[in-house]
């Protein structure tokens, strides 16, 4: 097993080291503070579907073996990633590196919301690097984090993705548990999210949340709304401004939802923003913007995210 730094991400930001203080419990480092997940999938020759070529992993990071829901996409792997911890806890530290080479294709989603629990010291990371091959297709849509009252949260995602590949990474953010009337009263939520190819950086994007230190709840930031969303789609250039087009069409006609979809620096891809006060509706939207991609890019439908 590596040390913590292996599982840390680089480079910190103060906002976050302003909490690195000693946990009162189990300590970072201790057995069950450090879940790790590696996976690999590729295409297999002889029967044309995704498979895993390689996985790894450290409780509490697991996944569940690959289905293959689509009878009009066959060849494509469906995965949950699982916690059995329940939630994540004041000084773990987190890593996933996942791979798709050889003409993968593969949805990846979680089993349930990412918790994350009451802190009353230090903090707790995530690291996310996804490694994209060449002519591969990735979808990963996890489902929505959950701040509880006072909890401190860093995760950065590194997407590096091939110029003939394609992915769609989405994100959405509650207030809090909102039917405990916690709602805004975690201390930080900062998400960082960079895309790259081996040449260049298409994007970096930060989401940092304080709301004990800045109303949210203000005009130009999420006026009278509660819950925030993001989609990443990193694809071809051919692809992009007719696909933005379509999302900001399309999604005006069904979404319960304030979005803006825009295209990123360099035609490299689009960033959709959302916002609303129900997780189900930015998730609803989600799947609409997944449902035009995957028609868009790999010409097939999209019938849902069946959760065990």
């Amino acid at each position: 097993m590596q040390d913590v730094d292996f599982f840390t991400p680089d480079n910190l930001p103060t906002e976050i080291l302003a909490y690195d203080s000693e946990v009162k419990q189990l300590g970072v480092g201790s057995v069950g503070k450090l879940g790790y997940l590696s996976l690999g999938l590729k295409r297999d020759p002889h029967s044309g579907k995704t498979i895993v070529q390689e996985q790894s992993s450290h409780v509490p990071l697991l996944t569940q073996r690959a289905i293959y829901y689509e009878t009009e996409l066959p060849s494509m792997a469906y995965l949950q990633i699982v916690s059995p911890s329940g939630g994540i806890l004041q000084g773990d530290r987190y890593r996933m590196d996942i791979s798709l080479k050889e003409n993968a294709i593969a949805h990846l989603t979680t089993q349930g919301a990412t918790r994350l629990y009451k802190m009353d010291s230090n903090f707790a990371t995530q690291l996310v690097n996804v490694t994209v091959g060449a002519n591969c297709y990735l979808e990963f849509i996890p489902d929505q984090i959950i701040p509880y009252k006072n909890s401190r949260f860093y995760q950065k995602v590194s997407l590096d993705v091939h110029e003939s590949a394609s992915m769609i990474y989405s994100e959405i953010i509650v207030s809090g548990r909102t039917a405990m009337n916690e709602s805004f009263e975690y201390d930080i939520c900062y998400l960082k999210t960079v895309a790259k190819t081996k040449e260049n950086t298409r994007f970096v994007d930060v989401a940092m949340l304080e709301p004990k230190k800045q109303n949210l709840n203000t005009f130009g930031i999420l006026g009278k709304q509660t819950v925030v969303g993001t989609i990443y789609i990193i694809t071809k250039r051919d692809y992009v401004t007719e696909l933005c087009e379509k999302i900001n069409s399309d999604l005006q006609n069904t979404a319960k939802t304030s979005f803006g979809a825009s295209i990123l620096p360099h035609d490299s891809g689009i960033l959709v923003r959302l916002t609303g006060n129900s997780a189900s509706d930015i998730r609803d939207a989600v799947y609409e913007v997944v449902k035009m991609t995957r028609k868009k890019i790999l010409n097939a439908p999209f019938t849902g995210i069946r959760k065990n």
